[in-house]
């Protein structure tokens, strides 16, 4: 146990009295210590949110202020009553994309009315514990999540190297400003990457964002800043109805919007926990965050936010940063609405160089490298899963990426597990033959199942061995009905044996569905009839 267990230190009742004095600095310096670096962290992650928050509301249509609104408010509800502590929410691109068709054709009053509706599903999911369901998401499919993810915060940094053009466009740096973009960025990678090497007292990343600030005004470098986005300046973020008419023709319009954004939100919710949880060794609460997010969502509706998830990329900040208490990201939204109330004009002068070199180590620690290595060595249907799952993911968005990933797992698994059924016969002295199974029964090894009998050439009393298989859905249940259907034609005795109580279970629910009569056998080894007869 450690020194600062509470129960740990009850227990040495027999230490000095300094002892205990000592112990007690001790707990009192390391809340201090830790306090520091959450604050710290959290400092660090609202930096990175500003830029990002912009961006994403100018995908979507909407005014810079929603992003940070929606960073804010989905970042600090999700913080506080979140499945998992130290992961950051906000407005993220994922979603973005989704609003553009929305905002575009109705406005963005239909889009705050969608993410209280998106808001209430994720609710609903909480509720009915949806969220465990992520534990079926194999692991290639959360290899290329995290891969494809880390490529699109990649590509997604780009944007900062475009200018607007006189013709209204953009064009790409070039020349002197591109080189001196790059050099900065570069500067901040360096410096969080020796940071990080020499102390753990201080958020690396924040020391590369202060030390690229302090070169750009000290040298009067003419680059671009948070302040060329956008003005982040603003009042509290203000109550109020989504101004949308009340009818069926509206639920018509926002709930398929609704439906697709709440999918997102939580499938990237949840997987960027798994991620989280497995980082710092820790288990998060699927249902608990589904409850967060979807509270999060309905709150930020009403207050003309554009609704959020989790954010890998800012999760990882605040995770290399030391984060991993609720503090951090309590204090990541705190700090966000104090910047847009209060510090505008300084985080307006961070130069957009020094964010986009700490997005770029992000990137550098989100990609999983050791799926390079790896991918050659393990089977080829989970390389080409990653694979897959990574493309999907940079070419169209998450969620089809997730699915897709989940369904060619399960069809794989589907087809091996349908090739490993098989059985040893065995024949009795009395002329009994046996069928000793093994493997899965279930719709893709039916046909498998189907082959291993030769009805015809059996001898009159036949015994089918349940040990070592099991039976798993309909599908099984009609192919073990249609053997008994050939033993019976063939005039032959089909006997069941050693059925498990699932089995039996399944049987008993499929009341007409199948004609068999089962006797269950639950010793084996001892010496009584086996057997269960089909009834005519």
């Amino acid at each position: 146990m450690s020194l600062l267990d509470p129960e740990s230190v009850l227990s040495r009742k027999h230490t000095l009295h300094t002892a205990s004095r000592f112990s007690l600095q001790s707990i009192q310096q390391f809340g201090f210590q830790r306090a520091k670096t959450e604050l710290l962290s959290g400092l660090t992650v609202a930096m990175a949110l500003v830029p990002e928050a912009i961006a994403f509301a100018f995908v979507a249509g909407l005014t810079p202020l929603s992003g940070l609104y929606a960073a804010f408010i989905v970042g600090l509800v999700t913080a506080m009553f979140g499945g998992r502590p130290g992961m950051i929410s906000g407005a993220t691109g994922a979603l973005a994309v989704v609003m553009v068709s929305l905002v575009a054709n109705h406005g963005p009053e239909y889009l705050f009315a969608t993410v209280v509706l998106m808001g209430l599903l994720q609710l609903l999911a909480g509720f009915l514990h949806l969220g465990k369901f992520i534990r079926l998401v194999p692991y290639p499919v959360m290899l290329g999540f995290v891969n494809g993810l880390a490529i699109v915060i990649f590509l997604a940094q780009f944007e900062q190297f475009r200018v607007p053009d006189a013709s209204g466009g953009h064009a790409w740096l070039q020349g002197e400003r591109l080189a001196l973009m790059l050099g900065l960025a570069a500067l901040t990678m360096v410096v969080t990457w020796g940071t990080g090497k020499l102390t753990k007292a201080v958020p690396a990343p924040l020391v590369g964002i202060l030390v690229t600030t302090g070169v750009v005004l000290g040298f009067q470098l003419d680059v671009r800043n948070v302040g060329d986005l956008a003005s982040i300046a603003g009042g509290l973020p203000s109550f109020h109805v989504p101004r949308v008419p009340l009818s069926f023709e509206t639920l018509v319009i926002i709930f398929p919007h609704a439906l697709i954004l709440a999918s997102i939100g939580l499938i990237e919710s949840l997987l960027t926990m798994n991620l989280v949880a497995e980082i710092t060794e820790t288990r998060g609460k699927a249902s608990k965050e589904c409850l967060a997010q979807g509270s999060a969502n309905f709150i930020t509706g009403f207050f003309g936010g554009m609704g959020g998830c989790a954010m890998i990329g800012q999760s990882m900040i605040n995770v290399e940063s030391g984060g991993r208490t609720r503090l951090a990201g309590i204090a990541a939204a705190l700090f966000l609405l104090s910047f847009i109330l209060f510090a505008s004009g300084l985080i307006e002068m961070i130069p957009l160089a020094a964010l986009v070199g700490v997005m770029f180590m992000v990137v550098i620690g989100t990609f999983a490298w050791s799926s390079l290595r790896i991918i050659r060595k393990i089977p080829r249907s989970d390389a080409f899963v990653l694979v897959l799952v990574s493309g999907v993911t940079v070419a169209t968005d998450l969620a089809i990426a997730v699915v897709i990933g989940v369904v060619v797992s399960t069809l794989v698994l589907a087809w091996k597990s349908s090739q490993t059924i098989h059985a040893r016969v065995e024949i009795t002295d009395a002329g009994e033959k046996i069928y000793l199974l093994d493997g899965p029964l279930f719709f893709g090894s039916v046909e498998s199942f189907a082959a291993l009998f030769a009805p015809r050439e059996d001898p009159m009393e036949v015994i089918v061995d349940f040990l070592g298989t099991r039976i798993l859905d309909h599908s099984a249940l009609q192919a073990v009905d249609s053997l008994a259907e050939k033993y019976k034609r063939a005039g032959k005795n089909l006997h069941l044996r050693h059925l498990s109580p699932d089995c039996k279970a399944l049987l008993e629910k499929a009341g007409d569905l199948v004609e068999i009569n089962v006797i269950e056998d639950p010793h084996y080894g001892v010496a009584v009839d086996y057997g269960a007869r089909f009834d005519t």
